[in-house]
């Protein structure tokens, strides 16, 4: 029988120390082997075409070029499975999600805590560093035509124009769905960013689970916010559900829908991880079955593992209508996969007909 060819890696870091930690870390899984190291972007251009690596791990802050440039450089040129290594600080975030932008595949902190807490450390990076071999690297910025038709006119799409708040009320009664969950993971953040930019200011409440850290869950929603006509918000206590708003779950904190009276609300939860995720997106979508259960819509992104999945068969069988992203256009289809397996999609779209479709349901 033929050996499993392992996942050749090159690590790229300016610190000799984390260089060596990571070597250890990855060369400690039977199917891992790191090829090489580099200390800076330019030692990595020769040994990227000396090694030909399946996967780089680059670090964000190094001397003579920095980590996104680099990036840049090499998803122009030569196109890779890259996994960020970023710092738990909000410019570490905004940069982060710069490279997330550029065509990175994920993201892993360098470590803050003890060496005899690593273990939960460990099982991050190996598993981010063998989801981006398998991901499908030129679908992580999938550009989305803005849907016209039979939808808002462009001249009504800020939620920042004086006649706003009568629209987002007009959205609020006539909809056919009171609500719209998303759910994502790895490679999700450029995904649900496409998705709202596509979107009008007339929509009804967004709520969203992205596996994140809660540094950059903040940073998230406030990209999301200069980028977008909806309003975007990192959850803050409990708050009020309101059309034309879109509440981001907090990094270490999962996220559910309640109702009091005729108001919706979502409001942070301090629980244990569900799927080992905090947030997860099951917690949320079984949360908006129990609430709304047929005035809702789930949506199922990109994203390794199987978290949502039950959620959205709950959804699905409270009467919700329920979407799983397809293979194509997902960076990881392993949250989508698990949800279409498990009969939890009501319809299977690439990235670029989401918007659209969500739109056909608000306004249909």
């Amino acid at each position: 029988m033929l050996e499993k060819k392992k996942i050749r890696v090159l690590v790229v870091d300016d610190s000799a120390v984390f260089r060596a930690l990571l070597c250890e870390l990855l060369g400690s899984d039977p199917e891992l082997e790191v090829v090489g190291t580099a200390a800076d972007p330019y030692q990595a251009r020769d040994r990227i075409k000396q090694l030909e690596p399946d996967v780089l791990t680059l670090d964000i802050e190094m001397p003579k070029m920095n980590g996104v440039q680099f990036l840049k450089n090499l998803m122009r040129l030569h196109p890779m499975p890259v996994v960020m290594v970023s710092t738990l600080t909000q410019h570490g975030a905004e940069t982060t999600l710069a490279a997330l932008e550029l065509g990175a595949v994920d993201y892993f902190p360098k470590p803050t805590q003890a060496i005899s807490q690593l273990a939960e450390y460990r099982i991050q990076v190996i598993e981010k560093v063998k989801a981006a071999a398998n991901a499908n690297v030129m679908k992580t910025n999938v550009p989305i035509a803005r849907p016209r038709a039979n939808f808002p006119a462009d001249d009504a799409l800020t939620n920042r124009s004086p006649d706003a708040r009568e629209r987002v009320r007009a959205v609020k009664q006539h909809s056919r769905h009171k609500l719209i969950a998303i759910g994502a993971s790895t490679g999700g953040t450029e995904a649900i960013k496409s998705i709202l930019e596509a979107l009008p200011a007339q929509m009804p409440p967004i709520v969203v689970v992205q596996h994140i850290k809660p540094v950059f869950s903040d940073s998230f929603a406030q990209r999301l916010d200069r980028l977008c006509r909806l309003t975007v918000r990192e959850v803050q206590g409990r708050m009020p559900l309101v059309a034309g708003h879109v509440y981001i779950a907090p990094g270490d904190q999962h996220l559910q829908v309640i109702r009091r009276g005729a108001q919706l609300y979502c409001q942070p939860l301090n629980t244990e991880p569900v799927n080992r995720h905090c947030p997860s997106v099951d917690v949320l979508f079984h949360s908006v079955a129990e609430v709304v259960p047929s005035e809702s819509v789930g949506v199922l992104l990109t994203g390794m593992g199987k978290d949502g999945a039950q959620g959205l068969m709950a959804m699905r069988q409270s009467g919700a209508v329920t979407i799983a992203q397809d293979e194509q256009s997902s960076v990881v289809w392993g949250m989508p996969r698990a949800a279409i397996e498990l009969g939890a999609a009501g319809k299977t779209l690439a990235l670029p007909q989401i918007a659209t479709y969500l739109l056909e349901q608000v306004y249909g």
